[in-house]
């Protein structure tokens, strides 16, 4: 299948201020990208760009005084399979752990582990190691959580998403990572597209979506607790400890947003897509 993915954003800026945009599609879908997804401004603007520690593709831009627009427009191919389920595979002893994962075990700016640890062994110390305990945290979250744009807080912690019981993805997001990391199980947050393929309407509007990947029998798996089945469709765009790792966009100074608007559609095989300037036979 063929997936259009893109974004677009308008800020008023009271004066020349400087930006780090996290929207790119991720390095490890390079070999399904048909079109890429580039980064364009209005007014254009210079754009420099570098990768973080965890690998993700971040952009520089300085916006000028007053309005503008940033937007980016791609295409990619998939494969239209549903996340992959592996009910057998297990949870490694910490000792035994990749040295590359054990950031992941560590609490950070939205995972407190410090304060969910008694909660997190209480409600799944009982629980059988491995997939079968991530998969009974993820059936928690999904539960405990009440989904509503209405309640969204960029400050709100995993500690706080348990206790007020209310958020949106990352809220579900983080305190599955968090959890996971109290039982030892490396887990990181996951930020990109997901858009409505093989699902029942009413559709939402669009949106980045946040999930989560967990370290089990030697491989990174998909789990998403916001809605908790196997999705098509995902589109990558950072993984980092939590949402503060992989901002859609870190502003230093003041940037008001005027609009924001973010697609992920299938395309016919026999269409020609509309991306940004131009078209791309598909």
């Amino acid at each position: 299948m063929r997936i259009r993915v893109g974004y677009e954003m308008t800020y008023f800026c009271p004066q020349e201020t400087p930006m780090i945009l996290t929207v790119g599609i991720h390095y490890s879908r390079a070999s399904d990208v048909i079109a890429p997804d580039y980064l364009t401004s209005d007014p254009a603007v210079p754009v420099a760009g570098y990768r973080d520690g965890f690998g993700n593709w971040c952009t520089r831009i300085v916006a000028p005084a007053g309005s503008i627009r940033i937007r980016g427009d791609g295409l990619v191919r998939d494969t239209g399979q549903p996340d992959v389920a592996a009910p057998s595979a297990c949870q490694h002893p910490v000792e035994d752990l990749p040295e590359e994962t054990l950031v992941f075990l560590l609490g950070s700016r939205y995972c407190e582990t410090d304060r969910l640890s008694d909660i997190a062994w209480s409600h799944f110390g009982h629980t059988d190691p491995g997939w079968t305990r991530v998969q009974a945290i993820c059936d928690f979250v999904h539960n405990h959580i009440v989904f509503g744009y209405q309640d969204a807080r960029a400050t709100r912690s995993a500690s706080e998403a348990y206790h007020e019981r209310i958020g949106v993805c990352r809220d579900y997001a983080h305190l599955a990572v968090a959890f996971c990391r109290c039982m030892n199980i490396p887990a990181r947050y996951c930020t990109g597209y997901l858009g409505d393929m093989g699902t029942l309407p009413p559709y939402g509007v669009g949106d980045f979506a946040a999930w989560i990947e967990v370290y089990l029998g030697g491989h990174w798996y998909t789990f998403d607790p916001r809605n908790n089945v196997p999705r098509i469709g995902r589109v990558l765009i950072a993984r980092g400890r939590d949402a503060s790792d992989v901002a859609i966009a870190t502003i230093f100074g003041t940037a008001i947003l005027e609009k924001f608007e973010v697609w992920t559609d299938e395309i016919a095989e026999d269409v020609t897509a509309v991306l940004g300037s131009g078209k791309y036979q598909v």
